[in-house]
């Protein structure tokens, strides 16, 4: 037998395992790319650091004809992949937030924040409200990027993110509604795209990574255990994506019907697409599907600002 599997005291499949003398071993290798101008969209990148300590940084980027007289709206991006795995910086992300600004007119930042487990849950968390926090620096326009501080419109505010991305992006829409400083930006909207919210089973991935957690009713995970909070969630509109072939689908369901059922101040809306598995617009972006699921959300982003 390989020792390699022996040797394993915890293994996750297709995230990362962990071998006896403490080695952490991802599955899959996360490449980079550095930021750039992109030739097929026009769009600029380029990366800041929010942190150095942490260290938390992110990838802005700008599309073609940005003028400071006519600001744009700000999409804040909280990538996925099991809060293990994956990069604000790899091609998957660079390349679909090309895209995405280009579709847009918007401008975007891109949080790369720390993995578990190295990192436990709320690392992701702590690290993605600082980096909002960063972003509210320059509202008054002396902030430290001049991006944000020339082209950006802090009151039209959109936060989104895919799979674990799309978690973390609503948990820190509830930090905004309960309260937590962010007074400077105004969050419009809210963009989930196939969330994970776990299931109706333990979910042994979470529990690793989130050794504080309360099991299934920890609202971080099963937004629904916790209604006074969802009633507070602190933007004007929700759009979740869900897709007809992903296990994750079920709770992003519940979601949108508990946020419909509860009286909630805003609206929401749900895409749900058929014959598609997870995050299904990552790996085939330009299909059919792909395309139908980034005109709606820059449409739901158009209609916000409406």
């Amino acid at each position: 037998m390989d020792p390699n599997v022996t040797d394993l005291i915890h293994d996750f499949p297709l995230i990362f395992r962990i071998h006896k003398n403490g080695k952490i071993e991802r599955y899959s290798v996360t490449h980079f790319v550095p930021p750039s101008h992109d030739p097929t969209t026009d769009v600029e990148s380029k990366d800041v650091v929010i942190s150095p300590e942490k260290p938390i940084s992110a990838r802005l980027f700008l599309p073609k004809n940005a003028t400071p007289n006519r600001k744009l709206p700000l999409f804040i991006y909280i990538h996925g992949g099991g809060f293990s795995i994956e990069s604000a910086f790899s091609p998957t992300y660079h390349n679909y937030l090309n895209t995405l600004v280009a579709e847009a007119k918007a401008i975007a930042m891109s949080i790369e924040y720390r993995l578990a487990p190295e990192h436990a849950i709320p690392a992701c968390y702590d690290d993605c409200w600082e980096a909002i926090k960063w972003v509210e620096l320059h509202v008054s326009g002396q902030g430290l990027d001049p991006w944000l501080n020339e082209f950006a419109n802090f009151d039209r505010v959109f936060l989104a993110g895919d799979s674990a991305g799309a978690n973390i992006a609503h948990n820190m829409a509830i930090r905004a509604g309960l309260g937590e400083s962010c007074s400077g930006i105004k969050i419009d909207g809210l963009i989930l795209v196939h969330p994970f919210f776990g299931n109706d089973e333990p979910d042994k991935l979470w529990s690793f990574i989130c050794p504080e957690t309360i099991g299934l009713t920890d609202p971080r995970l099963n937004p629904a255990a916790d209604l006074d909070s969802l009633l507070k969630l602190g933007c004007n509109k929700v759009l979740v994506c869900t897709a007809a072939k992903d296990f994750l689908r079920g709770r992003g369901l519940h979601y949108y019907e508990t946020v419909k059922k509860i009286n909630w101040k805003g609206e929401i809306e749900i895409l749900d697409i058929e014959e598609e598995g997870h995050v299904f617009h990552l790996f085939n972006p330009t299909s059919e599907n792909a395309v139908l699921l980034m005109k709606k959300i820059v449409d739901f982003m158009n209609y916000c600002g409406d």
